[in-house]
């Protein structure tokens, strides 16, 4: 078997990077490289010439997931009261609680990244995307404004609780009440 050509190791690295993406929300990042480079229709062997670790490979994964979903929740601007709405309505679906592997890393990769190790690339690649979805949720009300931590912790554990008790009424009780929390007008 041949060499392949840049153009196709290209082509092999954004395909590994992105399944990997989606099956570490979906599963967790204790996916073994033999699952995830099958998933991607690749061999084992070929993820050493493309990736140092797979803790590289994690701190990738996790930069892409939050550039995809910067992009699906309007590219990272700060929204106005409609469209914030709008994208705390689209988080707090029963859609994107059944979607985890498309859906938030936030709320996907939470539990790895309280397990990794504090200084671990993955770890700070998660806590900038943290930080900058915070920021795109803030109403812009001035340096140091809490308001879009407060609404991303919400959004995020309302996600969590509903993921975790799928199946039941609850489960539609969390994403409602909390949505109906957040997109209320304030007094």
């Amino acid at each position: 078997m041949g060499r392949v050509s840049q153009a196709q190791a290209r082509e092999n690295r954004r395909r590994v990077v992105e399944t990997a993406s989606r099956l570490f929300r979906e599963q967790g990042v204790d996916v073994s490289v033999a699952d995830l480079m099958k998933a991607a229709g690749l061999t084992h062997g070929g993820f050493y010439k493309q990736f140092a670790s797979k803790e590289a490979l994690v701190d990738e994964a996790t930069a892409h997931a939050f550039a995809e979903r910067a992009g699906a929740y309007g590219g990272g601007a700060a929204p106005g009261p409609d469209a914030r709405a709008e994208l705390v309505g689209a988080y707090l679906s029963a859609d994107h609680r059944d979607n985890p592997a498309v859906g938030c890393p936030v709320a996907g990769l939470a539990t790895d990244m309280a397990r990794s190790e504090e200084d671990s690339e993955a770890r700070l690649t998660y806590a900038r995307g943290v930080e900058a979805f915070a920021r795109q949720l803030a109403d812009g009300a001035g340096e140091g404004d809490g308001d879009g931590l407060t609404r991303l912790s919400a959004m995020v554990g309302a996600l969590v609780l509903a993921r975790a008790t799928r199946g039941t009424p609850l489960s539609d009780d969390i994403l409602d009440t909390v949505r109906t929390a957040l997109t209320a007008p304030r007094a």
